[in-house]
């Protein structure tokens, strides 16, 4: 009996220190984190106020673009920069330089000062990836412990950008290896994406919610027309993967000097700009009611992607995210009219649709779903997130995303995300 009382009293007590560590850890994270999230998200909101009170700052598109060349560039850190380092880092093939936070953090202000088209949450996955490895640094982990901690930095920093801690506890847990989950990081990342989210709160960084109407009835038929959209969703988000990727490709294959690339593509977002005028362009979050309410241009979505091609493929910084939020809202509403289902309804399913055909995370995006628009539709998001999921293929926004299950069958594939 005491050597089984001497057994219990050990694992009770090596249990409770380790959850304490990890309770410091994530705390710790969370209230940096949410301190510094909170300064970048008043930064984007300041320069791109200021951007609209004085669209002529839009000329200085091409110049802007060299100065983030040359941030990047006089360090040698082109590379640094990408949310696939974050990635590898935690499959423990890369480190992540504590100077990519600094360089993401103000080359993404730059580009929404002068109107690029990109959001702000991918960079956050960044910035919250390079400061968590810092402190794991700091905190002498072994290699196994510090990727946790890049996954913990990751939630603390989404959360606090976008005020949506549920999808961001899971979300870098799940976006790592598609088809398991690192649980291992589940306390960590929770206690920070909670923590972040409060601090940013408390700072007035408030989370960016819709409001449903009143929903119709989940009968068969209008579940039919959800699955239909849920499919074409997913055509949606391959065809946006596809344009990021491919105009990437195509501009280092033209350009393959950095600053004549970015020049050029700020010249041609000049371009798009004198023909297509200044909707498209920064994160575009600001046009989501709208759509959701029913104004939206047909091809509205198709014009978002190419804006945010340009801009991320030229070398400008910032995140994919919010762009897929537009693209799928703008899509969404446009294809309610024609599959009769509420503008509301048709623009949120698209949104979470979109976004899970482009990350492959249907936890997260079921999760943000629920955050941004409430329960109340949970049913028709679970259907389209789930149909999305399927029908999207091995398609993503991450090179360095690992599908290490098959998503049609219980098989072991592990292999990159296609270009």
């Amino acid at each position: 009996m005491d050597r089984i009382g001497e057994w219990l009293r050990r694992t009770i007590w090596n249990r409770g220190i380790l959850l304490l560590r990890w309770l410091f850890i994530s705390v710790t994270t969370g209230i940096g984190l949410g301190l510094v999230g909170a300064w970048f998200a008043k930064s984007i909101h300041w320069v791109t106020d200021f951007r609209k009170l004085h669209p002529q700052i839009l000329y200085g598109l091409p110049l802007v673009g060299l100065i983030i060349v040359y941030f990047y560039h006089f360090e040698n850190k082109e590379e640094k920069s990408s949310t696939n380092l974050v990635l590898d880092a935690i499959h423990a093939e890369k480190h992540i330089p504590f100077l990519t936070a600094p360089l993401i953090f103000v080359s993404t202000i730059l580009t929404h000062l002068v109107g690029g088209s990109a959001g702000r949450e991918g960079a956050a996955l960044q910035l919250g990836g390079s400061i968590g490895e810092t402190l794991g640094e700091a905190f002498h982990m072994d290699q196994a412990d510090q990727r946790v901690v890049v996954m913990c930095g990751m939630s603390a920093a989404f959360a606090a950008l976008f005020g949506t801690p549920l999808a961001a506890a899971i979300f870098p847990m799940e976006v790592v290896s598609v088809g398991i989950m690192h649980y291992a990081a589940l306390v960590p990342c929770v206690v920070a994406a909670l923590t972040a989210s409060a601090v940013a709160a408390s700072l007035g960084v408030m989370p960016e919610t819709f409001f449903l109407a009143e929903l119709p009835a989940f009968t068969t038929d209008i579940a039919i027309r959800t699955i239909l959209l849920g499919i074409l969703c997913a055509a949606v988000s391959i065809f946006f993967c596809v344009a990021i990727h491919r105009t990437e490709h195509e501009m280092k294959h033209f350009f393959p000097n950095p600053y004549v690339r970015i020049a050029v593509a700020g010249g041609i977002l000049l371009g798009l700009i004198g023909i297509f005028g200044t909707d498209y362009l920064g994160a575009g979050m600001d046009l989501i009611e709208g759509y959701m309410e029913g104004h939206v241009v047909v091809w509205a979505f198709i014009l978002k992607i190419l804006f945010t091609a340009v801009t991320l493929g030229g070398g400008f910084k910032g995140g994919e995210i919010v762009p897929t939020f537009f693209v799928g809202a703008a899509f969404g509403s446009f294809m309610g009219n024609l599959l009769q289902i509420p503008h509301d309804l048709a623009a949120a399913c698209g949104m979470a649709a979109v976004f899970c055909g482009v990350t492959n995370c249907p936890i997260s995006s079921l999760l943000i779903s629920l955050e941004l628009f409430g329960f109340e539709g949970a049913w028709f998001f679970l259907l389209v997130i789930a149909i999305s999921y399927m029908q999207s293929g091995y398609y993503g926004l991450y090179h360095s995303q690992r599908i290490v299950y098959a998503k049609d069958k219980t098989k072991f594939i592990n292999q990159n995300t296609k270009e």
